[in-house]
């Protein structure tokens, strides 16, 4: 696939989890996977970040990290903050490639939404997208409130001409309400990209092994695993 960029219908919806889990199954395939995070935000130095969470889970990838900063706000507020400048696309999109180079998989995992700015002229992760002509995996919350964020981000993506190769629900529950059961058939259709894949709430505590199995479950073969959503969608809104 080269590079695949991850991003999110907003914040906290399983973004870093669905990473772990796509670059999990590519090192079992024995693929050599790079992760790169541009911007960190809301952890101080010397703390876990988003990529620990990868290298726990994954196994044997490489990481990059270009800029962190401690305030939880977007990266270019929180490089605006502690005045420094913020990252460009092209320095981004500079890096992946650069990765790109010796390893068969670069996944880039953005900050947030789409959108999101991360330099002064409001450069986003579409534009990193769009320079390096790489496709999107758009990573949505189950329930209800998706259907409109999900295809907000799908138009954003048409409209720069940027390939989404599908949605992925980050968390879902336990016990699934009735928006979530329906949004199962709707997300594919507002996304105007197939389900790849629904990642159980919490994984991110499980021992590598048990990750990689419920990884395999819960991802399309089109992402290594062995997911089917007609069967699971059918399950769930019979």
């Amino acid at each position: 696939m080269g590079v695949l960029v991850v991003t999110g219908t907003g914040t906290d919806v399983g973004k870093t989890v669905v990473t772990a889990a796509v670059a999990a199954l590519a090192v079992d395939r024995g693929r050599k996977v790079a992760v790169l995070k541009p911007v960190q935000t809301g952890v101080a130095p010397g703390e876990p970040g988003d990529l620990a969470v990868v290298e726990r889970l994954a196994g044997p990838v490489t990481t990059r990290e270009l800029r962190r900063f401690p305030d939880p706000l977007s990266p270019e507020a929180a490089a605006r903050r502690v005045g420094r400048p913020g990252l460009t696309p092209a320095d981004i999109a500079g890096a992946a490639a650069e990765l790109d180079e010796d390893h068969d998989l670069v996944l880039v995992e953005g900050a947030g939404g789409l959108l999101v700015r991360f330099d002064a002229n409001g450069g986003t992760l579409a534009d990193v997208a769009w320079a390096l002509a790489a496709p999107v995996l758009v990573v949505a919350h189950s329930g209800l409130g998706t259907l409109n964020t999900t295809a907000l981000t799908a138009e954003a993506l048409q409209r720069r001409g940027v390939e989404s190769i599908g949605v992925v629900v980050g968390r879902w529950p336990a016990e699934p309400d009735l928006a979530a059961r329906s949004n199962l058939i709707d997300l594919p259709v507002v996304a105007g990209a197939p389900l790849l894949g629904v990642l159980p709430d919490g994984i991110a505590g499980l021992d590598p092994a048990s990750f990689r199995a419920v990884a395999r479950d819960s991802l399309s073969p089109w992402l290594d695993g062995d997911f089917d959503s007609d069967v699971f969608t059918a399950l769930h809104t019979a």
